[in-house]
């Protein structure tokens, strides 16, 4: 095995096993008044536990999610625990359009943004799923939604961040230590579309791809943008049992809860940390991992030249699909 796989597989075994206990609880969380927040995919899983914890610390939470009979039982749920109610925000982040849709309705109701959390995910879904543009549905979702909304809601986060104290303003992006797990030294572009490219590579290495993409992004948000305010990291939140292993096997799920999925509450600590502990504010670019502490940035997400092209890329195909709905009228 080489020096570059074996430190691979170190560090993604480092952050699934023998984790230390957090040192970062939601106690720790400050009073949360006058902030307002989107959470992506915030009706299952990490997600969930995440608005509820905002909720409980007094922050207006947007739940942007693409189900809304879903959210809306999960917002009913959570206001009889919290007493507070999120509000649903409907975006699908694998349709380009639903995206701009819910940044703009998301901009008619308010006037400041103070975090984004990008934390919804599709994991290993079948291979024959596309996004309504026609992207690989992993990183059409996990990325280039994320992406797309990120930039959309750029000139109102940027306001807040000049009106607001220094680190009040967070992106904070949700990856996976899959990000260490692909094995090109950068993003596959030709596997991003249908093709026998992206068949050759299978979902689990698109998965993991697509993670290593939220890496990039989330670094590369942070060098172009920290001078504005926004400081902007991406975490691993561990292993967890969550609605995030729907499409993977039934024995595959059995087995990873026996010997690796930690609960669901859990994950959501290292994210809250990144959103909400005033020291993780010093955080901008890096990398978190189990529960709430700095990592390493793999190999292929701490190269520069990475970043420049995924965001290169990801601006074309934006482009692309703008001019063309400007065209057809």
């Amino acid at each position: 095995m080489s020096t570059g796989k074996f430190w691979k597989l170190f560090q993604a075994w480092d952050q699934a096993w023998f984790i230390p206990e957090p040192k970062f609880t939601v106690d720790d969380i400050p009073d949360l008044s006058g902030r307002v927040i989107i959470v992506t995919g915030g009706n299952t899983g990490i997600g969930k536990e995440t608005v509820k914890v905002l909720l409980r610390k007094n922050a207006k939470v947007y739940m942007a999610s693409r189900s809304r009979s879903k959210a809306e039982a999960t917002i009913a749920e959570l206001e009889k625990e919290t007493g507070k109610a999120a509000i649903f925000l409907e975006t699908d982040l694998s349709d380009l359009a639903s995206v701009k849709k819910a940044a703009e309705n998301f901009k008619s109701q308010e006037k400041e943004l103070h975090i984004l959390y990008n934390n919804a995910g599709v994991m290993i879904p079948d291979m024959k799923e596309l996004t309504k543009q026609g992207y690989d549905l992993q990183c059409g979702t996990n990325v280039l939604g994320h992406y797309y909304l990120t930039t959309l809601l750029l000139p109102i986060l940027q306001a807040t961040g000049k009106s607001s104290p220094p680190g009040t303003v967070r992106v904070v992006t949700t990856s996976s230590s899959g990000s260490f797990m692909f094995p090109g030294p950068d993003i596959d572009y030709d596997t991003l579309r249908s093709g026998k490219a992206r068949d050759n590579t299978g979902n689990q290495r698109l998965y993991f791809q697509s993670k290593l993409g939220d890496t990039i992004f989330a670094k590369e948000l942070a060098r172009r943008y920290s001078s504005d305010g926004i400081v902007s990291i991406s975490v691993n939140p561990g292993n967890i049992d969550s609605e995030l292993q729907r499409t993977t096997p039934r024995f595959i799920v059995f087995l990873l809860r026996m010997f690796m999925l930690y609960p669901t509450p859990l994950g959501a600590i290292t994210q809250l940390y990144a959103g909400t502990a005033p020291e993780a504010a010093e955080h901008s670019g890096k990398f978190l991992i189990p529960w709430a502490r700095v990592g390493e940035h793999s190999q292929a997400s701490s190269n520069p030249e990475n970043g420049l092209r995924l965001w290169n890329w990801l601006e074309v195909q934006v482009k692309a699909w703008e001019d063309s709905i400007t065209s057809s009228g």
